[in-house]
């Protein structure tokens, strides 16, 4: 039975804990770079990687080196810009099945796009475009991209719809295959995930947690499929909060 959000407490010994990012754990901002994470937020999260040997991860169309910028100093697991980058716990890096990076060219075309309160956001594995404060021009920027990415480039592309945002990136990658990779490795393997999203693009992971008998609950919408869903990033929060035990009783 679908739950309107998680009131059990997950065993964090035997659990982990994969969380995208925007309009998941913080609210979504104008831009960007206009993100803020609450002190609180890191707080539980600190608490959660005591409390589970490690295995909390980041899965965000953000890159790497965004995420290490937003929640420093913590220093956390990551599958990044869609899956195109891993972080393992060790701190050792690389990209996911040898992830293409977008052509320069298509790069250049899509940039030229962003005017009239577009925003271009170059992520080097993809190029996102968004219109948070143009509403009003997201069929013809919608069209235009469609134009745009039905040519023959080289990789293949495909078009991320989102919040506001269209992002377009190279085929073959996605936070799911991300995810697939992360959960081979120390201290995520062996363990059941519990997947919080958001957005399109998370439910390629939220289609994989059977793999693994993991859990998935969405933010801000109901998706078929999954456990339940949260209502606001602020109530993600909360819960994080709640089930991250008090530092005095975590063992060192």
């Amino acid at each position: 039975m679908k739950m309107d959000e998680p009131h059990f407490t997950p065993d964090l010994r035997t659990s982990a804990l994969l969380l995208d990012v925007d309009g998941t754990i913080v609210d979504i901002a104008p831009r960007p770079d206009a993100v803020r994470v609450p002190v609180s937020l890191k707080d539980a999260l600190a608490r959660l990687v005591a409390a589970t040997d490690g295995a909390v991860a980041l899965v965000s169309g953000r890159l790497l080196a965004d995420l290490d910028h937003l929640f420093a100093p913590l220093h956390l697991a990551v599958v990044g810009a869609h899956g195109a980058e891993l972080r393992l716990l060790d701190g050792s890096t690389g990209r996911t099945r040898k992830s293409p990076q977008l052509d320069a060219e298509l790069k250049r075309r899509l940039t030229a796009l962003a005017r009239d309160g577009v925003a271009a956001e170059d992520k080097g594995f993809s190029l996102a475009l968004h219109f948070r404060q143009a509403p009003e021009q997201e069929k013809s920027l919608r069209d235009a991209v469609a134009r745009l990415c039905a040519e023959q480039w080289s990789p293949a592309v495909e078009i991320l719809p989102g919040k506001a945002v269209i992002e377009i990136k190279p085929a073959g990658f996605t936070k799911a295959t991300g995810v697939r990779a992360l959960m081979k490795h120390t201290p995520f393997a062996g363990r059941r995930p519990i997947f919080i999203g958001d957005d399109t693009t998370d439910e390629t992971v939220f289609a994989i947690m059977p793999e693994f008998d993991g859990i998935a609950f969405s933010v801000g919408r109901d998706v078929a499929g999954i456990a339940g869903h949260f209502a606001t990033p602020a109530r993600v929060r909360a819960w994080l909060d709640r089930i991250a035990p008090a530092r005095e009783s975590v063992a060192p």
